[in-house]
């Protein structure tokens, strides 16, 4: 009996490989015949949602993904944008929700190692790495071991690899307590002209298999990550792969020194579904077909069989078409750093996949048709259905110091230090600014006076509460974080993480966030070159907040002027930039509400894009031109917060008026969108500040003057003063606290 036959191919099968049974008979009529073993995995791999993007990917293609400084949009392992002087940043965000919350170590570490790989696949060293990770309340019993696997798996892989952290996102809520998020963000640079895609050119040519050997670990890790978890969640531990960042970081030099020798033609990361998914996509967008003897396949383990090897998402491996006469050039390379390299197949001109296994054809597929064949849906989606606003008058009073004191000392707003420092946020030397304030900076080696920014954002509370308005939030913020540093905000990625796309609901906040992240990136300028999407975060039928991360790149062409937020002196002007005539009065979905008031009410904050830009532009010219000496954006817990975060990074008070006759709590707590706070050096009463405001007006930005720094304390209006000690003891205690479990 052959290999290919000995396993019947049943209904239960089918379905415990993810597809439905209208899928499985399109695969049927496909191919003619019903597939082997083998084939049911590789159809598997390429139809499952991680890969085939089979419910977003009517929605992605109306994103905006060009610009004059794009290269390379989505397709790619990673997006290209140049940044001048013959250089690129090269990046990407992309998700290991489900391992992560399976086995948080080598989840976390493995999704840091896929990450990086998308980034040198393309001929880019790293320099810098982020993370949004998102759990559930700080009171379940499974948040603090997930907290302190999934930080320490980012820190064990990027600190051995050599790559900083320079920046990201920690947040808690119970809508995550069965399905925590963990994605991963990478950049790398390149020479513009040194780019390497993945499109397989020429045939009879080598494929060649580069790095780590290949084990049972990660086996069905794609398909696990497309669907729901359930009550069987501990049985799918062996789908989480290992890590090993030393083999990484070898397999980052060897394969930069191969592609300087010319004989690289095409390369693929082998991530998601492992030599499958990089076979196929390799030839498939080269018009090629592929053969591959899994005999030649390096392996760690005894008697694999080829489902294992074709379905196995071992780490640390790569696929190469290569010019042949170069061969053994490019062999003694990766000899040389003690890492596998075998041929294990050639391209054809038959546009079939085959693969053979001790002589026998295991495989036989049309190439173009497992990519291009796949089922792509139009899934039902309800209309947008915003939650109301709130009632007229509807605000809970509390006293304006306690209020500040309890959120900058909370799970929203209290200090990530606990968990940056288990990250090497300075290795490779170029760190600018260390992660705390509203984005990481770098210098860009080689470069005088370049630097670049990054940033991840997203608000999921909002994007519950309006998933269009949500979606426009996310890339206002985004953007409004690189601004504030003085960057010019380049291009984005995004990392869409949302419950399952089978219930009209979730595919409706799908849909609406990505029609308002379409809307934002077209308005700011801000392209997305990579991406995405996660869906069926749910165990048990309860889904995620709908959390579409937004990640950002910014340039600096002279990083000499980079403004931070801390209050750089005292006795100097605050003024709130963008501010409408009341300086605030959003509260719906604020945290002032949430975290102090136990309410989940309201609607999101309206995100207005033109004013958005305009009072971005100004910002960033005031920052540019030596005016602003300290610039932060608002965001949650608005003003109140926004200034202890400033006093905090400073040590430095201040004193800020509040509207007479007003309700200080929208003023102070208010989360209205498109506003930051700007110190300058300058005469309140001076020609030079009047210039300022007359110029600003002209362009339609109200920026008033709100008070001065000075001092060691925080007063907010008529409230007692609160101690910046107080509030940073505050600020930097929670986290400690929670982990010790105090």
């Amino acid at each position: 009996m052959t290999y290919q036959n000995h396993i019947a191919i049943t209904p239960k099968l089918v379905a415990d490989h993810g597809l439905k049974p209208d899928e499985f008979e399109k695969i049927v009529a496909l191919i003619g015949r019903q597939p082997t073993y083998t084939e049911l995995g590789i159809f598997s791999a390429m139809w499952n949602e991680h890969c085939s993007y089979k419910s977003s990917k009517k929605w992605l293609k109306t994103l905006p993904t060009s610009g004059p400084r794009v290269i390379q949009g989505p397709g790619e392992n990673a997006g290209v944008v140049d940044i001048g002087d013959g250089q690129a940043i090269v990046f990407k965000m992309e998700s290991h929700n489900h391992p992560s919350f399976i086995e948080p170590y080598q989840g976390a570490g493995t999704g840091m190692g896929g990450i990086l790989r998308d980034v040198f696949t393309m001929g880019a060293r790293p320099v810098a790495a982020m993370n949004a990770l998102r759990f559930g309340a700080p009171e379940h019993p499974k948040t603090r071991h997930l907290v302190s696997g999934v930080v320490a798996g980012i820190g064990g892989y990027g600190n051995a690899f050599g790559v900083p952290t320079v920046g990201g996102e920690v947040e808690f809520d119970e809508r995550y307590n069965g399905n925590i998020l963990v994605n991963a963000f990478a950049a790398g640079l390149a020479d513009t002209d040194k780019i390497f895609y993945s499109k397989a050119e020429g045939v009879g040519l080598p494929v060649v298999y580069l790095g780590a050997k290949t084990g049972r670990d990660g086996v069905g890790g794609a398909t696990m990550a497309s669907a729901e978890f359930g009550d069987d969640i501990d049985e799918k531990r062996p789908t989480v792969q290992v890590g090993d960042p030393f083999t990484e970081k070898r397999l980052l030099e060897a394969c930069l020194e191969l592609m300087a020798t010319g004989a690289v033609i095409a390369i693929q990361d082998m991530g998601a579904a492992g030599l499958t998914c990089s076979a196929v996509e390799m030839g498939a967008k080269g018009d090629l077909g592929i053969e591959l003897n899994l005999d030649m396949v390096p392996v760690r383990e005894t008697h694999m069989t080829p489902y294992e090897m074709m379905l196995s998402e071992s780490q640390e491996r790569m696929l190469m078409v290569l010019h042949p006469e170069k061969e053994a050039e490019a062999r003694a390379v990766f000899v040389k750093w003690e890492l596998d390299f075998a041929t294990v197949g050639k391209t054809t001109d038959d546009l079939r996949f085959r693969v053979i296994w001790q002589g026998e054809e295991v495989a036989n597929l049309p190439i173009k048709e497992l990519g291009d064949e796949a089922p792509e849906y139009d899934r039902p989606w309800t209309p947008a259905a915003p939650f109301p606003a709130l009632a007229a008058g509807d605000v809970p009073q509390m006293d304006v110091a306690d209020a500040v004191l309890k959120l900058i000392g909370g799970h929203q707003s209290a200090s990530r230090r606990w968990v940056y420092e288990q990250y090497d946020t300075l290795i490779q030397g170029n760190s600018l600014q260390r992660p705390g304030g509203d984005a990481g900076v770098i210098r860009v080696e080689g470069h005088d006076t370049k630097g670049l920014a990054f940033t991840s954002d997203v608000t999921p509370r909002y994007c519950e509460a309006d998933p269009y308005e949500g979606g426009k939030q996310a890339v206002a913020e985004a953007w409004r974080n690189l601004t504030a540093t003085g960057a010019e905000p380049l291009a984005a990625t995004d990392n869409l993480n949302f419950g399952n796309p089978e219930r009209p609901e979730i595919m409706s906040q799908l849909v609406h966030a990505i029609k308002g992240i379409g809307e934002a990136c077209r308005v700011l300028e801000f392209p997305i070159v990579s991406g995405n999407v996660s869906l069926y975060n749910e165990t048990n039928g309860r889904g995620i907040l709908p959390t579409p991360t937004i990640g950002g790149v910014g340039l600096l062409p002279d990083w000499s002027q980079m403004a931070r937020i801390g209050f750089a002196a005292e006795n100097q002007v605050i003024l709130l930039f963008g501010a409408p005539p009341e300086r605030g009065s959003h509260l719906g979905q604020s945290i002032y509400l949430r975290d102090l008031f136990g309410r989940r009410d309201g609607s999101a904050p309206h995100v207005d894009l033109a004013h958005e830009k305009r009072t971005g532009d100004f910002v960033r010219k005031l920052i540019r031109s030596g005016v602003a000496t300290a610039v932060h954006d608002l965001s949650d817990g608005g003003l109140a917060v926004g200034l202890a975060e400033m006093a905090i990074a400073s040590g430095i008070g201040a004193k800020v008026v509040a509207i007479a006759d007003a309700d200080p709590i929208p003023q102070f707590f208010g989360e209205d969108q498109g506003r930051y706070l700007v110190t300058v050096n300058l005469d309140p009463q001076g020609e030079e500040i009047v210039a300022l405001w007359d110029e600003a007006k002209a362009l339609g930005i109200h920026a008033p003057w709100i008070g001065s720094t000075g001092g060691t304390d925080l007063v907010l209006g008529d409230a007692r003063p609160v101690p910046v000690a107080a509030l940073k003891a505050a600020h930097e205690g929670w986290f400690p606290q929670f982990m010790a479990g105090e």
